[in-house]
Formats: structure tokens, sequence, C-alpha cells
């Protein structure tokens, strides 16, 4: 039995323990009973001898101690004593974040590079936000894919691991080809006000909630203009960091030979800082792998995650056992001074002698 052992028993109510002294104070004060007066619990004690109900000598002794341990095993078992196991980490709601990904026909452009090969946008896109989400223990994360139409791809969750995987099994041109930028900002304000059990949340809810949108275009689809989206996503509280994507340059072959091209000049950088700035975000611009991984670098450190663990103790009830005890010790007690077990003491003490 160490010290660890002894640090997990606590008492709730350690205050009872002054109850200790209270039989002596009461002996203290009292006035002193006659050796002959009889238990008035006992049937028929007037009747029997004064020396088969009145213990004496070393059985006297044995009586109080154990009265006295009974009382302390009450006393024990009123300050509430609890056994506290291990501690267990328990999830902390650092906040709601959800990941909107373009997967339009213009994210198939191989204008990025990954481990030294030439990949197009989505890959790119897949290789850096996995790495973020993997870093996002303690915030619940969902998913949203958009084209043509903005789909949820995977509800709010602390399942990580199944974000990374349903992000990695996105294909370009799954939503359509053109791109609804306003409408994966709508569908993310409905589905951050939406608890798991599709109840609206209180709004004066402690929980950020954060939006990340990805896309390499301008606004083509969709039913709700990007801008009424940012104003029903401030409206809520909702923060947004917009990034653009695609290269400045990129050099193409063609019938004519090669030629340098820009494969950005669809990118509505204008709207995407507007929405950043009207909800309190940022936009970026990633033109290469190098400045989205910054991008996602700067995002955690604006919406750091909750470090501080919290952590429960299981606690057990542990009052039961001296009250137990106690109560036995009481009977057993009882059962002693009762006449018959006197008299066959007295026979044991006898046969003993001689």
């Amino acid at each position: 039995m160490n010290m660890e052992m002894f640090s997990s028993l606590t008492w709730l109510l350690p205050w009872a323990f002054i109850l200790l002294p209270v039989p002596w104070l009461i002996r203290l004060l009292l006035p002193t009973a006659r050796q002959q007066q009889t238990p008035a619990f006992i049937p028929f004690a007037a009747e029997l001898p004064v020396s088969s109900v009145v213990q004496q000598g070393g059985g006297k002794k044995i009586q109080l101690a154990i009265a006295a341990l009974i009382w302390l095993l009450a006393v024990a078992a009123a300050a509430s004593p609890e056994w506290h196991g291990e501690a267990i980490k328990l999830p902390v709601v650092g906040r709601d974040l959800v990941l909107a990904v373009d997967i339009s026909g213009s994210m198939q452009t191989e204008d990025f590079e990954l481990s030294g090969r030439r990949v197009d946008r989505l890959t790119a896109t897949k290789a850096v936000a996995s790495a973020f989400i993997e870093a996002r223990e303690g915030d619940r994360i969902g998913l949203i894919l958009f084209g043509s139409q903005a789909f949820v791809q995977t509800p709010l969750t602390f399942d990580r691991k199944t974000v990374q995987i349903l992000l990695d099994e996105s294909v370009i041109g799954l939503a359509g080809t053109e791109t609804a930028i306003g409408d994966a900002i709508g569908l993310a304000v409905k589905r951050l006000q939406q608890s798991d059990d599709g109840d609206i949340q209180t709004a004066n809810s402690d929980i950020d909630q954060v939006l990340i949108l990805l896309t390499d275009g301008v606004n083509t689809a969709g039913v709700v203009p990007p801008k009424k989206a940012a104003e029903l996503a401030q409206e809520r509280g909702l923060t947004i960091y917009t990034i653009g994507m695609g290269a400045d340059a990129m050099t193409v072959r063609s019938m004519f030979g090669q030629r340098r091209v820009n494969p950005s000049a669809q990118l509505d950088e204008k709207v995407l800082a507007a929405i950043a700035e009207q909800t309190g975000g940022r936009y970026f611009r990633a033109r290469d792998t190098g400045e989205l991984m910054k991008i996602y670098s700067i995002i955690d450190q604006l919406e750091p995650v909750e470090r501080e663990k919290k952590v429960f103790r299981p606690r057990s009830a542990l009052f039961m056992w001296p009250l137990s005890l106690a109560l036995l010790l009481s009977i057993g007690l009882m059962v002693s001074m009762l006449p018959w077990s006197m008299g066959l003491k007295q026979k044991w003490k006898q046969a003993w002698n001689s």
C-alpha cells in the first residue's frame, strides 16, 4: 500500500470526525451509573443476579473497546469516504470547424507540385488539409464538397480519421463542373446551427464556429449569392477563412509550341476577400503547395486547438463498508449482553478454569 492509494481516498464531510470525542464527553459530564443497575433492554433483568448481568474485569473492557470501534466506524461512515479511480481523459470541445472544398472541373488543373511531381489542385489540397485535420484534436470537424451543388460529405464529428478518409475519396466533378460558393457557405451555416439530433442550437453557444472555404474559381452556380451568404454567416457568428488556389503562371503546350498562361484568371479574389472580411476572418492566396501549407499553419495559430485537457476520475462511495461493519459489531455486542449469552460465557469460563 503506497501513498498514491491514500491520495485516492477522499472524505466529502471530513468535519464529521469532530464528533469522535462525544461519547467521552457524555461519560465525563453525566453522573456515574450505579454498578447494580441492570440493562433495561434485557427481559426479566431485575430477577437476575447482578453478577450475571453486569460484566466485570476483562469482559467489560472488551465491550467498551468494541463500542468505541462501533462509534469510530459510524463517524467514518458519516464523513462519506470516496475512492477516486484513475484519471480518464475526456474530449475537449474547442470549436466546430467545417472545411468546404471545391471539387469543380477547374480543380483538375495541374499547377501544384507534391514530392517533386506535378499534381492537380485537389490532390495538393487533400495532402495539406489531411495534416491540418489530424492536428485538430478536440474540435468537431465537418466536410462540405461543392461544385455546381454543395453537399455534406461528413457531418460534425470528433472522428478525424473518417473525415480524412472521405476527403481523400473525393473526386473532381462529383458535384458538377461549375462553382457554387454561396450555396457552400449557406449549407455550412445551416449545419453549424444544428446539433447532432437536428435541433437548433441556442444563440449563446460557447462553441466557436469556423468555416475554411477553399476554391479556385468564381461563383457560377447555386441559388445563394456569396455576399448574401456572408451576411447570413455574420449574423450567426460564423468566422470564414477563404483560400484562393492556383498559380499565377504556368507553361502549357499547344500546336504553336509552349506558352505561358495564367491558370487563375477566373479566380474571384475580390469576392473571397469580402466574404472573409465581413465575417471577421482572412483571405489567403495559395499559389503553390508551400503557400498552402503556410496558410493552414496560420489558421491553426489564429484558431488554436484547446490544449488544456479535461479529465474525469470515477468515484465510488465507500460509506456502506464502515456502516455495515458498525452494524454487525452492534448486533454482536447486544447479543453478548443477553442473559443466555452471559450464562454461556460463565460456563465456558468455569470449564476453562477447571
